[in-house]
């Protein structure tokens, strides 16, 4: 895609927040950017009823379901654009007890937040945050930041089948709640294939 764009920017400035949610507070350890309508991978590449919130005002919760699980995104893009950033991981820095409880997994609490929809489950987000204004001290909102990484690293997207080495994946280096990199199986070596 040439030039990178300006959404990941935004996404490594999310490294380090806290995003606190029903009760539990994690420290985000690595994100995803998505470019919308210029990105075949992101949600809002059409436009659809699905990605109304990602054209929305920033700063706002789009939440999305696959296999199961939930996942958090914060638009960060002004409204009408459709840029967004999917929170992959974070590091539980207050309730622990009760991630733990939401998780119903024997992990050591460093894994808690390790990929997308473990984090969210340990945050309590569902669809029902969707939409969310995250300046907002109450509810589902982002707080200061907990660290400044001082190294940030960055890879292909997890799970992408077009784009798939756009290397729009931020983490901060040593993190152990930073999930494992799985490319998607059907993914190219090149800009090829349909979109997620």
């Amino acid at each position: 895609m040439g030039t990178e764009p300006s959404v990941c920017g935004d996404a490594r400035l999310l490294l380090g927040r806290v995003l606190r949610s029903h009760g539990v507070s994690a420290m985000i350890t690595e994100v995803e950017a998505y470019d919308g309508p210029r990105d075949p991978a992101s949600h809002a590449y059409t436009r659809t009823p699905r990605s109304a919130t990602i054209y929305g005002p920033e700063m706002r919760l789009y939440v999305y379901q696959i296999h199961g699980h939930h996942c958090a995104n914060v638009v960060t893009s002004p409204e009408g654009e459709g840029s967004a950033v999917l929170i992959r991981a974070g590091r539980i820095v207050d309730g622990v007890d009760l991630a733990h409880q939401r998780r119903q997994a024997m992990v050591d609490d460093d894994l808690l937040g390790r990929g997308p929809g473990n984090l969210a489950k340990a945050l309590g987000i569902t669809k029902a945050d969707l939409g969310t204004d995250l300046t907002v001290d109450d509810g589902v909102h982002l707080g200061p930041h907990l660290e400044h990484p001082t190294t940030i690293c960055s890879g292909p997207r997890v799970g992408v089948r077009l784009f798939a080495d756009e290397p729009w994946r931020f983490w901060i280096d040593g993190e152990p709640s930073v999930s494992v990199y799985r490319r998607h199986p059907k993914a190219g070596t090149t800009r090829t294939g349909p979109a997620d």
